[in-house]
């Protein structure tokens, strides 16, 4: 798919099972895929590639999702990197949804098929497209 070529994909999240199998799934759909598996390697990745989108886990130790949007968000050169939170946490609370909502991220609850991941990340990048 030469659209998809171009597209730089991050991935960041704890689970190295999730990290390998969402990076196969892009990868086969013929996204340059990066993967983090903490938030800070995330950043790190973030500064010396940016990414055309994010896929974020919303649990991780030390910096949780909404601390990397905060983190990612402070700097002006990635305030428009479109991010979709995937998170196998079911009890998140209104306050917690209106924050990663005026954060810029979508949420997308697991369980999630590797279709509905390529989807996600197709809507993100036309996201990025149209703004």
């Amino acid at each position: 798919m030469p659209a998809a070529a171009a597209s730089r994909i991050l991935i960041v999240d704890d689970d190295e099972t999730v990290l390998h199998t969402f990076a196969k799934a892009l990868s086969l759909e013929g996204y340059d895929v990066r993967v983090a598996a903490s938030p800070l390697t995330g950043l790190q990745e973030i500064d010396e590639t940016p990414p055309d989108a994010i896929l974020l886990d919303l649990r991780m130790p030390f910096v949780n999702g909404i601390g990397f949007l905060y983190r990612l968000r402070a700097h002006a050169e990635h305030r428009n990197i479109p991010v979709a939170i995937i998170t196998g946490d079911s009890c998140v609370d209104d306050p917690a949804l209106q924050e990663m909502h005026d954060l810029n991220a979508e949420i997308v609850f697991k369980p999630i098929w590797l279709e509905e991941v390529v989807n996600v990340t197709r809507h993100l990048l036309d996201k990025r497209r149209s703004a």
